[in-house]
């Protein structure tokens, strides 16, 4: 993070900063290895690991041995280590890849990995275990996340480091929350998430969020992970327990498809966020899949309006942090480039033009997302996921609320409180129902994302726009 307050993102980071923490983190291992390793090994993985770690002079025994001996399979590997390394090793690591595939993207990491995930080749054995080796030396607890004994539902040369360590960007865990006469900070069109379960309302700004990426906190006397991605522009509400089991969530460091990578503290496995199950680890295999929630995207004046006695964030998190509004990410979030390179891409729509993003696994395997626009334009929208039928309600500021459409079809919707079905029904908006009497329609999850993230995890998704 920057002395003045501005976010050092990822991409930030690894173009400013990585060399110098990776090399002030292995020094000391550095001058081990030297006194330890003479001479190339057999080891493939070690002989990319090695030019890392030792000096100059010992590199063109290893580069020649790894020449000597490559394999397609090893090109994940080199990209890796460039990606780390700088000065003459990364040019050389350049020089190896280009004569090896005939491509010339210089030290670009991502255009090598996009050209690589569309070979369709495969990494070698070595792989999980180099990965292990690699990023264990800038985190200890990253070497738990990979070895070729854990079992993988992602490939995970598709698993990138984000530039920080495990809780790097560190969740906020029972974070102090205010009254909303006493969030004088916030301005009524600042951005916030709002959460209203069992009569307990709560608000998280953007501003504070986008600096931590995660909450857990105890809501409507559930204990809930809001998970926000930043690079994908999701948040996702998961309640925490899962079949009697209580999952303790972090920041694993790592990025899937440009979406960030959650761990448990028990088992260290890693968790795609926008899929809410495990995908690398010990948990991989039994069946775990957290329960979303619902919450909605919208602004501090429109959330208090409805809800004047929500909680809201209070600034006093325990971090310094500039949590001014647009402070965090904003260079990001001002242009449609992406700062890591996904597998998959659908131009249908731009990277980041929102979208509303839906799943529901119990009716269906297949998803859904929605223009923002096209909501905006279209305040009541009816459709079906499988046996799931569903209407979305836009208000004004351009929050979009899901529920159950049951037998009512509602035709009108006032962009406050109040709905009305073709039959003249009129039905009271609440944050967990649509009521008509004794007639309920229940809120259903969903949440706003950036387009490509969430193509990126469901590249058959069905897209209205």
């Amino acid at each position: 993070m920057s002395s003045k307050g501005v976010i050092q993102t990822p991409a930030h980071f690894m173009k400013k900063h990585c060399s110098a923490l990776l090399f002030s983190l292995l020094l000391s291992v550095n001058t081990v290895l030297h006194a330890a390793e003479a001479q190339p090994g057999k080891d493939i993985a070690k002989q990319f690991i090695d030019l890392l770690l030792l000096p100059q002079a010992t590199w063109a025994g290893r580069l020649d041995h790894i020449s000597d001996n490559w394999e397609p399979g090893f090109t994940p590997m080199a990209i890796e280590v460039m990606s780390l390394s700088r000065g003459k090793l990364a040019v050389q690591l350049r020089a190896l890849l280009q004569k090896k595939t005939g491509q010339t993207f210089g030290t670009d990491t991502n255009q090598w990995f996009v050209w690589w995930w569309k070979q369709n080749a495969e990494t070698t054995s070595a792989y999980p275990a180099f990965k292990a080796r690699l990023y264990g030396l800038i985190d200890e607890k990253f070497a738990g996340y990979f070895s070729n004994d854990l079992d993988a539902t992602i490939r995970l040369d598709e698993v990138r480091w984000g530039g920080v360590r495990q809780d790097g960007i560190p969740p906020l865990r029972r974070p102090a929350m205010i009254a909303a006469d006493e969030a004088e900070y916030l301005d009524d069109d600042n951005v916030v998430f709002g959460i209203a379960i069992n009569g307990d309302a709560r608000a998280y700004p953007k501003r504070i969020l986008a600096w931590h990426e995660m909450f857990i906190d105890e809501i409507g006397g559930t204990e809930f992970a809001g998970v926000y991605c930043t690079l994908c522009g999701a948040v996702i509400l998961y309640e925490t327990h899962h079949d009697g089991v209580r999952h303790r969530l972090g920041t694993s460091g790592f990025l899937y498809r440009s979406n960030k990578l959650m761990y448990d503290r028990d088992t260290q496995s890693l968790w795609n966020t926008t899929w809410g199950e495990p995908v690398i680890g010990p948990l991989v295999g039994n069946n775990i899949r957290l329960e979303r929630s619902y919450l909605v995207t919208t602004t501090w004046g429109e959330w208090k309006r409805r809800h004047p006695d929500t909680k809201v964030l209070s600034l006093d998190t325990g971090y310094h942090r500039d949590y001014g509004e647009g402070v965090a990410y904003n260079r990001y979030f001002s242009t449609d480039e992406l700062m890591f390179s996904i597998a998959t891409s659908d131009d249908r729509l731009k990277n980041k033009d929102e979208v509303l993003a839906l799943t529901f696994p119990q009716s269906s395997d297949q998803t859904m997302a929605i223009a923002a626009t096209f909501l905006a334009d279209n305040p009541v929208y009816e459709n079906s996921l499988g046996q799931q039928s569903f209407v979305v309600l836009t208000d004004s500021s351009g929050a979009n609320r899901v529920y159950e459409k049951g037998n009512a079809t509602i035709v009108a919707y006032d962009g406050d409180r109040t709905a009305t079905d073709s039959e003249g029904g009129v039905w009271q908006l609440d944050e967990d129902t649509l009521r008509n009497g004794e007639n309920t329609l229940a809120r259903l999850p969903a949440h706003r994302a950036f387009w490509f993230g969430w193509h990126a995890a469901f590249p058959d998704t069905l897209l209205i726009k």
